[in-house]
């Protein structure tokens, strides 16, 4: 089976891969040698295959959003086609105007007929972007056209609450019988003008299910599990200071007075197991992404300095995951380099709220998620791969790749749970329930 990924990257690159699946032993093989995003696959015999992709980027180019490069590909056997080994020349092709269709009927399709082919039902989950563990067991999840779901300790689902796009965060009221979860929302294309409908917050009763309340706050939105349970939020585009954030009391009513606001140039940086929000502010209004600073709020909406998100002088740093720990953060990233991510350049590092580096994990894959029991520090790869770190060290503890059933898979959302074990959602919409050893 060839399957096409890809997608725009906000920037100015659209990247993706082709994928060559083994539909008898489930290999796959990423058969580009380089990025691309693949809008369109078809086989025009046995040894014959015609791709429809992307530009590689749009920035001398307006129409590349509306183009394509067709070409067909020709292999005497196409199981033998390794890794990378398409390369540009092969895919060298004038661009030309393409029609994009929407192909999820289709993919449903096919998987339906391969299911129903090996006497199995079928079913849509998609990317699990939170998980949470509550005190009597049940398990809590946000995930793609699902705002919130619970599972009972049986592993049978009690409730779920559908949305357009689905939740992204999970904040448990402090009191434990409800949980805030937003939900943001994809700009999509009508003709020249990109539209986006308004994204939402909302309280959810645990144990029924039953939406509590809601706020539609117009951007994009970033919960803060802090002892202070607050919501953080950018004021209305068209007023006057378009980056200032509000914040308000998360245990109180979601529309009652903002407890404070300030002017920043933010970015998303959701701590787990904070006794304080804290907010990555970048200070250059020219180059907000560049000098990022490691911010604490107060409680009366004032923002103190702790030290720059990057300990290299000079380095562009990513942001990733992160988790309080005493006095003291963890928190994943990658460094920027114009050919892109390069060997060793991700990490997970330990610092003092006073900016020193207690120690520093370097790895070759980005972090997705990251929590902690205090003593040990679990990472979840976008490589599907997962480490234990010793909190004090930095030390490996464990490394194993997440597999189910034999079928690898990867992390996108991890917690522990209060009882210990681990709460892992994948990008195939599994939730497993994994011991802190594997």
């Amino acid at each position: 089976m060839a399957v096409g990924t890809g997608r725009y990257d906000g920037g100015y690159s659209f990247e993706g891969e082709l994928l060559l699946i083994h539909l008898d032993s489930g290999d796959v093989v990423s058969a580009l040698q380089y990025p691309r995003e693949v809008l369109g696959v078809e086989w025009r015999s046995k040894t014959a295959l015609r791709l429809v992709l992307a530009p590689c980027d749009d920035w001398e180019n307006p129409q590349a959003h509306e183009q394509g490069h067709a070409v067909v590909v020709a292999r005497s056997d196409w199981s033998a086609v390794g890794q990378g080994a398409i390369g540009a020349e092969e895919l060298a092709a004038p661009a030309e105007p393409v029609f994009q269709p929407d192909h999820s009927a289709e993919a449903r399709r096919i998987l339906a007929d391969l299911a129903d082919s090996a006497g199995r039902q079928w079913s849509v989950r998609r990317r699990v972007w939170a998980v949470e563990g509550t005190e009597d067991g049940r398990v809590l999840a946000a995930l793609d056209r699902v705002l919130a779901e619970s599972w009972l300790p049986s592993g049978d689902l009690q409730w779920a609450v559908e949305d357009e796009e689905g939740g992204r965060q999970l904040v448990l009221a402090s009191d434990g019988t409800s949980v805030w979860t937003n939900a943001e929302r994809r700009s999509r294309r009508k003709g020249r003008r990109w539209e986006t409908s308004a994204p939402r917050v909302a309280r959810i009763a645990v144990d029924t299910g039953q939406v509590l309340e809601t706020l539609s706050p117009g951007v994009f939105t970033v919960l803060v599990a802090s002892g202070q349970r607050t919501i953080l939020r950018p004021l209305d585009r068209r007023r006057k200071h378009p980056e200032r954030l509000m914040m308000f009391d998360l245990d109180g009513p979601v529309n009652g007075p903002e407890v404070g606001h300030f002017d920043l140039f933010n970015h998303p940086f959701a701590v787990r197991r904070a006794s304080r929000p804290y907010v990555l502010v970048g200070t250059d209004p020219d180059e907000p992404h560049r000098d990022k600073w490691v911010t604490a709020l107060g409680a009366d909406g004032t923002l103190r300095r702790l030290f720059p998100h990057s300990w290299v002088p000079a380095e562009h740093h990513f942001g990733g995951p992160a988790v309080e720990i005493g006095q003291s953060l963890v928190y994943a990233g990658a460094v920027h380099h114009g050919h892109g991510l390069q060997p060793g350049g991700a990490y997970i590092v330990r610092r003092s709220l006073n900016g020193s580096v207690q120690w520093q994990h370097r790895t070759d894959h980005p972090a997705t998620a990251l929590d902690t029991d205090g003593d040990t520090v679990y990472v979840a790869y976008n490589s599907g791969a997962l480490t234990a770190l010793d909190a004090v060290d930095g030390s490996v503890r464990w490394h194993t790749e997440l597999e189910v059933d034999g079928a690898p898979t990867t992390a996108l959302s991890l917690a522990v749970a209060p009882q210990g074990h681990l709460l892992i959602g994948t990008v195939d919409g599994r939730i497993l329930e994994c011991p802190p050893r594997p």
